[in-house]
Parts: structure tokens; sequence; C-alpha cells
């Protein structure tokens, strides 16, 4: 460990004794993570906006929704899901015992396992591609088949993207990591536009972009593994998969796999169900789910990136009041920071999707869709976000059976609801079973947890819930005039273009939530708000 990991270990452990302390160094940690984030979810959001503007819901926009679909879901399960929590967790061991030597060979071992999994995972894919196309029964099949084969090797450069990301978040560095998915969008838009006039249509240009974006996730981190003295090389396939740390890595990654694949084959089975329900059902889903996934990746991931490292050293070196500490905090950050959002999207979901879908090729339909979904995945957006706490919590003890049995339970509960719903209410009834599995894969993992006496599950579920049922009222409060004057602020900027008509009134009724809810998180004395206020106070007074 260096110094300065010592020396941040050392001023958490003092600041444990209070939740305050332990809120602060969370948010500290993840407020400029979570800044870059934005900026990524955001320019992610400006992504779907161009699909939107040149593909809307139509047959086009299936394709490419489906052809992104496949690499995309075996980039969470090979690369960001799996390797993230097993890697982590082990290289942790290795900083921690010191030895440079074992390090470089740790890490060459992994770096020749990666490549040569990946390159294998993306031949198949490519010559598989027809018979994994076939499953959605999607109309416009050659051209889903081309766009596929385009975008398949983006798995290749964003497991090696991964893999960096490991190393540099093992050691606290955050931000290179937080940069990389900006160049993937930004590329993408850039391409999508660019790429257009020269190519048979959009949806081409845009996954030449991703193709693109995706090489440049992993060359723009490369240079801070080297900056941080890590070195490694290609090395013997066997001597790879005979190293303990590759062997630990894969006893780790095995069960998570399998419970990373049941959570994402929630999507694949809820896409080919869309496709099903007609069409335009399959992009409006899409379209929600990034709309959820934008405040996701703001908040949960981001404090979740930066929980791991901290949970794991807590849980090597048996340090478990701060290990606690840290998990209670990230909890009610996490209950603070999407129960509001949840009742404000709910009261103003149609104008935010106006606001930033509709276009001539994204009309009336293509609203009412999104709509639909949008309004059924929302409430379930503290729920995915406590998952995502609470998965580091299992990884950080070298524990990936226990999230896998409840992704597979809760899997099975989506899929169950998922056939049930989708014939009476398509695409609404899909966005329904996902959230209800959301639930229950949170009540199985907090059931789990508390298998071991150390930690404090009984503390943090109260602790949670009470502060929950607090927000749950102090949104509704908030709420009730924005429901009232929601109407009024809708009729007086009507017809004005979209920025007009529906920015506006989403920026109003969003000022009025705030400006009630605010206070009466100041009057209780709220200590998640304090301790935001504290670190952005104790930054001016530096100044």
């Amino acid at each position: 460990m260096t110094a300065n990991e010592r020396g941040q270990s050392n001023a958490e452990s003092s600041g444990a004794a209070s939740g305050t302390g332990s809120s602060q160094v969370l948010i500290r940690r993840g407020s400029l993570l979570s800044l870059f984030t934005l900026v990524s979810r955001v320019l992610g959001l400006l992504r779907e906006m161009t699909k939107a503007a040149l593909l809307g819901t139509s047959p086009l926009s299936d394709a490419f929704s489906v052809a992104f679909l496949i690499p995309n879901l075996l980039r969470r399960l090979f690369a960001e899901g799996s390797i993230a929590v097993a890697f982590i967790p082990t290289f942790k061991e290795y900083l921690l015992e010191g030895d440079r030597a074992k390090i470089r060979d740790f890490l060459s071992c992994i770096f020749t396992f990666l490549c040569f999994f990946v390159s294998l995972a993306v031949a198949l894919g490519i010559l598989a591609a027809p018979w994994i196309v076939r499953l959605f029964k999607i109309t416009n099949y050659d051209e889903t088949l081309l766009l596929t084969r385009i975008m398949f090797p983006f798995l290749a450069f964003i497991s090696l993207a991964a893999m960096f990301q490991g190393i540099l978040n093992t050691v606290y560095i955050f931000t290179p990591p937080a940069l990389a998915p900006i160049l993937l969008n930004l590329v993408t838009i850039f391409c999508s536009y660019a790429l257009s006039p020269f190519m048979a249509n959009p949806a081409r240009a845009m996954a030449v972009g991703i193709f693109i974006g995706g090489f440049l996730e992993a060359a723009i981190q490369f240079p801070f593994v080297l900056k941080q003295g890590f070195r490694f090389a290609v090395t013997g396939l066997k001597r790879a998969i005979a190293n303990p740390g590759t062997r630990k890595v894969l006893r780790l990654i095995g069960p998570t796999i399998v419970g990373m694949a049941a959570y994402q084959l929630n999507d694949l089975v809820s896409t080919i169900l869309a496709t099903r329900s007609g069409d335009g059902v399959v992009s409006g889903l899409q379209y929600s789910l990034r709309l959820q996934e934008l405040f996701l990746g703001i908040f949960a991931v981001s404090l979740g990136t930066v929980l791991l490292p901290g949970l794991t050293e807590d849980a090597k070196t048996g340090q478990w009041a701060l290990y606690n500490e840290r998990l209670i905090s990230a909890m009610n950050i996490i209950a603070l920071l999407t129960v509001p959002f949840t009742f404000l999207f709910l009261i103003q979901g149609e104008n935010l999707i106006r606001l930033l879908f509709q276009t001539r090729n994204f009309g009336e339909t293509s609203v009412a869709l999104t709509l639909r979904a949008f309004r059924f995945h929302i409430p379930g957006l503290f729920f995915i976000a406590l998952n995502r706490i609470l998965a580091p919590a299992f990884y950080a003890q070298g524990d990936s059976v226990s999230p896998t049995i409840a992704g597979l339970l809760s899997f099975a509960v989506n899929i169950g609801l998922a056939l049930f719903l989708a014939g009476p209410f398509a695409g609404s009834g899909i966005a329904l079973a996902l959230t209800a599995a959301s639930v229950v894969n949170a009540a199985l993992l907090l059931g789990f947890l508390s298998k071991n006496p150390n930690i404090a599950v009984g503390r943090a579920l109260s602790s949670a819930l009470l502060y929950a049922a607090k927000l749950v009222l102090f949104s509704c409060v908030a709420g009730l005039p924005v429901c009232l004057l929601s109407p009024r602020l809708n009729a007086v900027f009507a017809g004005r273009g979209r920025l007009v008509s529906c920015g506006l009134p989403f920026l109003a009724a969003s000022l009025i939530f705030a400006a009630i809810g605010i206070p009466l998180l100041a009057v209780s004395r709220d200590k998640q708000a304090l301790a935001i206020a504290g670190m952005f106070g104790g930054r001016k007074r530096k100044t």
C-alpha cells in the first residue's frame, strides 16, 4: 500500500465514529467521479437523442438497439461486471502484500488470459451472429446482422478498458476511467452525423462510432496505468492460467458470471418479448432505460465504484466498524439521491421525454411508447441503485456466490412476470416486471448479507428504511404543489417550441420541488444533506 493510501485509510478510520464523517468521505471521493459521470451520461443521453432524431422508433432503430444489445450485454457480463468485482479484491491483496514482482506477474497473466478469451468471444460472436439475431424475430434481419458484426469487436476493447479501470480504481484513481465513456459518446455522436451522408443509413454510422469509441475507452486509460508504475506483458497462456492470482479471479468470476448472466438475460428476454409486442416497443423501452441509467450512472455506479476498494480493504484488515459505517452511509446517500428524483420524474416524465427526444422522427407514438415504459421503470430507481451498493459489500469479502443466487432468483421473477404481463400491457408490463425483480433482488441481498455476524445489516436496514420513509414523506409534500401547478404551467407555455413548451414547465416544476424539499431537509438536520453542505462549505472556506 502506498503512503497516500495509508493516509487516506487512517483519515477514514478517524471519521468512522460519526455517520456524517463517513458520508463526507464517500461524497468527497464520489463527487468528482459523479461530475465526470454526469458529463458522460448527459453525452450518452445526447447519443440517444441523436438516435431518436435520426432513427426515431422505426424498424431501423429496433435493428440498431438489438445489434448493440448483444455485444453490450457481453460487455456487462465479462468486462465491467465480472472483471471489476473479481479483479479489484484480488489485486488489492497483491498491493497490500507489496511484492512488485508478484504484482507484475499477476497483471501479465490476467492481461494474457483476457486478450485470449475476449478475442475468442468476438470471433465466435461474429460467426454465430446469424443464429443470435434470429432469436429476436426482428423484421429487418439483414441490417441487424450487419450492425451486430460491426459492433462485436467493441467487446474486446471495452474488456481491456475494464481491466485498466480495475487497476486504477484499486489505487483510488477514478478520473481517467470516468473520462473514457465520454470519448465513446462523443465519437458516436460525431460519427452519426459526419458519416451518415457516406453510408447506407445513420444506423451504420452510429455502429462505426461505437467501434472507434470502444477502442478509445481502452487507449485513454493505458498511459495512466503506466504512470502508476504498473508494467505487464503477454505471457504463455498455460502460465497465465496457472497463476494463483488468475485462478482466484476465475474462482470469483465463475459464480459472478452466472449471476450477471441472469441479470443481463433480463434485458435479452425482455427485448425478445418487446420485439414481439409491436414495432417501436423495444426502442421505447431502451429510451426509457437510458433515462433511468442516466441517474443510476451518476449516483449509484459512481458511489459503488468508490465504495468497493474501501470495503475490500476494511474486510481484509478486519475493520468491520468502518465497513459498516461506509455501507450505511452509502445506502442513505443513495436514498437521498433517488427517492426525490423518482417522485419528480413520475410527475414530469412526459415533459422530460418530449424535451429530450421529441423530433420529426420521434412523434406522438414514440412519446407514448417511451412514457408507458418510463412510468413503470422509474419506481425501481431506488432498488436498482441499492443493488449497485449492496453487491460490492459481498465482492469486498470475496463472496460472489450470494449475489449470484440473488440474481438467479430475481431473474426468475422478472421473466415470469414479463411473460405474464407482456401480452396485455406490452412495454409497460415488461418495465413493471423489471422493477418488481429489482425489489426482490435487494431483499435477497440484504438477507444474505445478514449471515455475516460482523455486518450490522439490521442497523443498516432500519436506518435505510426510516430514512427512505422520511424522504418519501418530504417528496410527497414537495410534489403535491407540483402536481397541482403542472397543468397550468403546461398551458402557459404550450405551443412555443419544444424547449419552451416542455423545458420551462419542467424547470419550473423542479425549482418548486427543490424550494420545498431542501428547506425540509435543512429543518430536519438531515445528516447526508449536512455532509454535502459541509463538504462544499469546507471548500469555500479554503479558498
